[in-house]
């Protein structure tokens, strides 16, 4: 028996203004951080020891987990991040105001590119490294995916592409740390982790297309030892 949990990453600095993130290196606002404390705390009433952690190459991501951990009291155990945990890439619609957006594509349009399975958003044109908002500059594709062949970077994404995405990383790390009997905690992005749980819960792609996972807060699965869920706990302070 082994347990996994999932963090989303507290709220960024474009979730609190209401922005596609995607791909772009945006960090936790001071609502997240709050929340990534928050979960933090959450997972220490637990008394889960972890063998082992992962997060994605976004700041959001790591500065979560670190959080996280630090007060848990966990922050020395070993870390790995990968590209393939990611957020999934909105393509074109990253840094738009999605209320902007659904008043250019209409709502039906923009809430079927944003929780369908396999409708792709609008594409990028090229791969830039920066993307400016509101007068401020935020990493896109630089260095950190430098070693990356560029044909397996997207330019926009559905979450069907996005679990195409995360399961290599999935079958190769992550479920070998499970089937040893580790403990493993993974903070990252709601999509990739939506991606994570519709191949763990054995979800459908019409029923998918309901699952919310909330900023900073944990998902604790107890697997057996062929990695099926014996429990699911979605740990709240409320």
């Amino acid at each position: 028996m082994s347990k996994l949990v999932m963090v989303r990453h507290g709220q960024s600095e474009w979730n609190a203004k209401n922005l596609f993130n995607g791909w772009i290196d945006t960090k936790l606002s001071p609502v997240g951080i709050q929340q990534a404390r928050d979960a933090g705390n959450l997972l220490a009433e637990t008394g889960i020891e972890f063998d082992q952690a992962y997060t994605s190459v976004l700041t959001r991501a790591i500065q979560t987990l670190h959080l996280v951990l630090e007060e848990d009291g966990q922050l020395w155990i070993p870390e790995e991040k990968s590209w393939r945990l990611n957020e999934r890439n909105y393509g074109a619609l990253q840094g738009l105001n999605k209320a902007d957006a659904a008043e250019k594509w209409g709502d039906d349009q923009v809430h079927q590119w944003r929780r369908s399975y396999d409708v792709l958003p609008p594409m990028l044109d090229d791969y830039e490294e920066t993307v400016t908002v509101d007068g401020e500059t935020y990493a896109s594709f630089d260095r950190r995916y430098a070693d990356v062949p560029k044909d397996e970077l997207p330019l926009g994404e559905n979450l069907k592409v996005t679990l195409e995405r995360v399961m290599p990383y999935w079958d190769e790390k992550i479920s070998k740390d499970l089937k040893a009997g580790k403990n493993v905690i993974i903070a990252a992005h709601g999509n990739s982790l939506r991606a994570l749980a519709k191949h763990i819960e054995k979800i459908s792609d019409d029923d998918i297309t309901g699952l919310e996972i909330a900023n900073g807060q944990p998902i604790v699965y107890d697997l057996d030892d062929n990695l099926d869920v014996v429990s699911k706990t979605v740990l709240s302070g409320e």
